[in-house]
């Protein structure tokens, strides 16, 4: 650093340097102390000033997002029941039909003929056993006055049976045809919202065919399969079977594909009682109401929802905690004879803006959120709650004058 003294010899061009320059670089040298004696007095104060907050026990949801697909409420496939030529087709591909509304109509000629012959030969039975009982009935009479051997009598008798049992064999029958005959208008078994027709109209199909006429799905309300990991379940159930935590509620919220969320929530309705072994996982299946029709069989969605209720475990503020080289969480927290103590805690997952921490902290703590970059183990500390206001001091009387004289001179 140039002194005073040494800017005193300088000379420019031969002459000395001004008056005027030699008082303002006094000036400014004596300024530049000032500030250095200033820092010194500053680095040389009392402890750091962090800031707490007060943690204590409460009610933590445990919350799961679970991947899941969409799946209809109802599926049915529409097939036939006889075989025939598909004549005339009734609804319109993609809209809703109702259970027992016709969908498709068989050519009806063959099952109205076997209506015909069935009808007749009930007619023919009929008759058959209305003569058959009169000749037993006649008979009767004459065995038990001996006029007809006795073996006459049960031979009517037994024809008459006969004919009442082919009666109701050709009622059968005939009731049967008229089935089939009925079967020739292909109702919708359920309602719901049908697809694409397979067929056309002067297709030719069979009660056993492999494909169906059309597909009717029930979209309203939907199901959501939700998939679980057989580990994560199992560590639940333990959770649940200790103190401290309790089931949750059956609510479940949808995250879409696009990251909206779906308007309506559903409720649980089962859990599967066994792991699929191709991909270690357990079944839950939601139900949703589905009134305009937004979620769609095969869809991928995200289910939100709480399966457990943790009682004992503390929402610390993120930014208060931290992780060492084997990942493990820290924090630090204001000791006795308020010094800094790192503390090593449990901390598997977030709510929003806080760790969930479930172990290494006690009812009252003060976790340090503030000014923790530069804190050391043990090191003294000046505590005070987390985002307090700082107290700026006016000046002292004579402070702000003297700074005043000292621009103006």
């Amino acid at each position: 650093m140039i002194r005073v003294e040494e800017l005193r010899r300088i000379t420019l061009g031969g002459s000395r340097l001004p008056a005027f320059v030699l008082l303002s670089a006094t000036l400014i040298l004596a300024s530049c102390g000032s500030g250095s004696q200033t820092a010194q007095k500053k680095g040389a104060g009392g402890p750091p000033t962090v800031g707490y907050v007060v943690v204590q026990p409460g009610e933590v949801p445990v919350v799961a997002e679970l991947t899941g697909r969409v799946n209809p409420f109802q599926v049915s496939e529409v097939r036939p029941q006889v075989a025939g030529i598909v004549r005339k087709r009734f609804f319109t591909e993609g809209s809703i039909v109702r259970q027992g509304q016709t969908l498709y109509q068989i050519d009806p000629s063959l099952y109205a003929a076997s209506v015909a012959e069935a009808s007749a030969n009930l007619q023919n039975a009929r008759a058959t056993a209305e003569a058959a009982k009169i000749k037993a009935d006649r008979y009767k009479p004459l065995a038990e006055a001996e006029a007809v051997a006795k073996q006459d009598y049960t031979d009517a008798a037994a024809a008459s049976r006969q004919a009442n049992a082919q009666v109701a064999q050709t009622g059968a029958q005939l009731r049967t045809a008229k089935i089939n005959l009925n079967f020739t208008r292909v109702p919708a078994p359920i309602t719901g919202r049908i697809g694409r027709t397979l067929v056309t109209e002067g297709a030719l199909v069979t009660t056993n065919q492999t494909d169906p006429l059309a597909v009717i799905q029930r979209l309203d309300p939907i199901y959501v399969d939700i998939q679980q990991s057989s580990t994560e379940l199992l560590a639940l159930r333990r959770a649940l079977a200790q103190q401290g935590v309790s089931p949750g509620s059956a609510s479940v919220r949808l995250k879409l594909e696009d990251g909206s969320e779906y308007g309506s929530a559903g409720t649980v309705q089962f859990s599967e009682v066994m792991v699929d072994q191709t991909t270690g996982t357990v079944t839950l299946r939601a139900s949703f109401p589905n009134p305009e029709g937004l979620l769609l069989p095969g869809m991928f969605v995200r289910a939100v929802f709480t399966q457990a209720i943790d009682t004992r475990a503390y929402l610390v503020p993120q930014q208060a905690v931290s992780r060492d080289a084997k990942g493990s969480a820290q924090l630090w927290v204001v000791g006795p004879d308020n010094k800094a103590v790192r503390r090593d805690v449990v901390a598997d997952r977030t709510q929003g803006a806080f760790w969930v921490i479930t172990g290494g902290l006690n009812p009252g703590d003060k976790v340090i959120t503030q000014g923790i970059a530069n804190l050391k183990p043990n090191a003294a500390i000046k505590p005070v709650p987390a985002d307090s206001p700082q107290k700026i001091e006016a000046p002292r009387k004579g402070q702000g004058s003297g700074a005043s004289k000292s621009k103006g001179g």
